[in-house]
């Protein structure tokens, strides 16, 4: 089965690869090497909560938009602050609109991850984490959807990896997204809730229980459970009627 959104061919889409290729690996290494990778952390978070929130109420609309670019930046890069993020969204603008733009800022932040994926880096994603995404492949031959949306609701997969692989899978863009959006959802409200009760969180593990983790992986096990069960009912379906039509 191959991909459903074919890739740029011939040497315009050699050179298109590489100029996306260029991009990315600036973009990635300037992060770093200006230090913002060391700057955009718990205690930066803290620090500053305070300042950033008197700016948001503000300026609502421009804090919102630059939030939104700044997180699918972030994600799209798969840089490791997306959880920061996450909570500065809920800290700045609320439980419901913070839930609401960090849900769609992190399903285009991670299709378009997933695009840079396939299109761009797909070689290099194969040699440096072919054996680890072989278990991707397998099982989302064997169960589709349902299985992108456990990895999705699974606290213990990195967001970035499910990103990368799914760049390497048939999967259907509008598919990704859309399974993306739903399966990222309560981990989202976790976060986003805990945000708003920042200032008042001393750790980021209090953020992460474990009846949290323990909830999020239960309902992890849904879409397999479900998926499971349709396969059940398909096969005893055709069971009974292969059944029914002998003489």
């Amino acid at each position: 089965m191959t991909p459903s959104d074919p890739l740029p061919s011939g040497d315009r889409g050699r050179v298109a690869r590489l100029v996306v290729a260029g991009l990315v690996v600036a973009l990635v290494a300037s992060f770093y090497l200006t230090g913002l990778g060391e700057k955009y952390s718990w205690g930066w978070l803290r620090a500053n909560l305070t300042s950033l929130q008197q700016t948001a109420d503000a300026h609502l609309v421009p804090a919102i938009l630059i939030f939104f670019a700044a997180y699918v930046l972030a994600t799209g890069l798969s840089l490791p602050i997306a959880v920061w993020l996450t909570l500065l969204g809920g800290a700045l603008f609320g439980r419901w609109i913070g839930m609401a733009v960090v849900s769609v800022a992190a399903t285009v932040g991670a299709t378009a991850a997933m695009l840079v994926s396939r299109y761009v880096l797909r070689d290099w994603v194969l040699r440096r984490f072919g054996q680890r995404l072989l278990a991707v492949h397998r099982g989302l031959e064997r169960d589709g959807a349902y299985y992108l949306l456990t990895l999705r609701l699974l606290p213990v997969v990195p967001f970035w990896l499910v990103n990368l692989g799914m760049g390497l899978t048939p999967v259907r863009t509008r598919t990704f997204a859309l399974v993306s959006w739903l399966g990222m959802l309560p981990a989202t409200f976790v976060y986003v809730n805990a945000g708003t009760e920042l200032s008042r969180i001393e750790s980021p593990a209090d953020i992460l229980t474990l009846r949290v983790i323990g909830a999020l992986l239960l309902l992890a096990c849904v879409p397999l459970a479900v998926r499971f069960l349709v396969s059940r009912t398909v096969q005893r379906s055709r069971g009974d009627s292969s059944t029914s039509l002998k003489p």
